[in-house]
């Protein structure tokens, strides 16, 4: 990789239209360690939420954070610019948590990438409580849901995307994610029905 910064970096850091965004995948393909530092700190936040939500572990989502940014100038040389650099990203994403769930699957802790912290007044323990064993109860449940429900299910509903956007950044057709989506949810009604009998 390249340490002198690319000639056209400088304006990379400020905005962040299209015709940057082309520069900075002109620059990470080159290996610029410069475009590389800006599409970390652009983005590490947004992958690292996703891959906590997918993995249910803390210490393996920051394993996918750097598998990401270790491959991305690579990758970025495939990119054929029919989606958002940030899509692509988080395709690559979804990818390394595949790769990393055949690697190592062990059982993940589930509550704190689900539990939201409510910063509009003082926290009502009794709702905080109730917040947290629904956070649990989901945690456990999307556990049980095969990967690719999962994902569909994380990307559209918890992560709010469009069945476009999710079909993009999972590599499958719209109509598929939809699909795994359908039966997501009614997987999951299932399994929290079982629970209260």
């Amino acid at each position: 990789m390249r340490n002198r910064p690319h000639p056209h970096l400088a304006v990379l850091t400020a905005a962040t239209d299209g015709a940057n965004e082309s520069l900075l995948i002109a620059a990470l393909g080159d290996g610029d360690l410069a475009a590389l530092a800006t599409a970390f700190d652009r983005w590490h936040q947004r992958v690292r939420v996703l891959a906590r939500r997918l993995l249910s572990d803390p210490a393996a989502a920051e394993d996918v954070v750097q598998d990401v940014f270790t491959v991305l100038p690579r990758a970025v040389r495939k990119f054929r610019g029919d989606a958002e650099l940030e899509t692509f990203l988080l395709g690559i994403a979804v990818k390394r948590v595949r790769h990393h769930r055949r690697a190592a699957i062990r059982r993940r802790k589930a509550l704190e990438r689900f539990r939201a912290v409510d910063l509009r007044g003082p926290v009502d323990p009794e709702q905080d409580a109730y917040r947290r064993q629904l956070g649990a109860r989901l945690a456990a449940a999307l556990d049980e849901l095969p990967l690719p429900q999962r994902v569909a299910f994380v990307l559209c509903e918890v992560e709010e995307l469009t069945s476009v956007q999710a079909a993009v950044i999972a590599d499958a057709p719209e109509a598929t994610i939809r699909t795994r989506l359908f039966h997501a949810r009614r997987r999951l009604r299932d399994l929290l029905a079982r629970e209260r009998t």
